[in-house]
């Protein structure tokens, strides 16, 4: 007995249940805002229901996070804004499970990381998050960002080791060699 496909309305709305929140945060982040990047997502996924969904499937998550790249960055280039991390960006980065004691604590880590995380350059920032925050490989970095899958792994590379000597510096302790 062959299992059924969802057809392809079903399929579209289980895309946006399982997409829509990484997707908004992703386009946040490039716009700087929360309804701009909202309005990104949206039309990530009008142009995903005008495709072939069996030309995007097999690589659906990359396809999704490459359009709202280019179109965030289109957005951004038309707008000229920076993005800055937002306190409720920060506390969305707080384990809830986290004691209330050490929330203090961690949300003082968190803003150190963020803060050095901002200071290194766009290219280096974008690929430390779509691995770390999206968990993507660096295959599929590279299929995002257009970079080759080397390129992506030396950015990330020089990007932590930066952060790592700048979060060293911040707190007085000697710089690793």
């Amino acid at each position: 007995m062959a299992s059924k496909q969802p057809s392809d309305q079903e399929w579209i709305r289980s895309v946006v249940e399982r997409y829509e929140g990484p997707l908004v945060r992703f386009a946040r982040r490039m716009t700087g805002d929360l309804e701009r990047a909202r309005d990104v997502v949206q039309e990530t996924f009008l142009r995903l229901c005008a495709e072939d969904r069996d030309r995007v499937e097999a690589f659906l998550s990359q396809w999704l996070y490459t359009v709202c790249r280019n179109r965030a960055l289109d957005v951004r280039r038309k707008e000229s804004r920076m993005s800055s991390v937002s306190s409720e960006q920060l506390a969305g980065c707080i384990s809830p499970d986290a004691a209330p004691s050490n929330q203090v604590e961690v949300q003082e880590s968190m803003s150190q990381i963020l803060r050095a995380l901002d200071s290194i350059p766009e290219n280096q920032q974008e690929v430390i998050r779509l691995k770390f925050q999206n968990g993507f490989s660096y295959r599929e970095i590279s299929g995002v960002t257009g970079l080759s899958v080397s390129n992506v792994g030396f950015l990330i590379h020089v990007g932590l080791k930066t952060i790592r000597q700048r979060l060293r510096a911040e707190s007085g302790l000697a710089p690793r060699r």
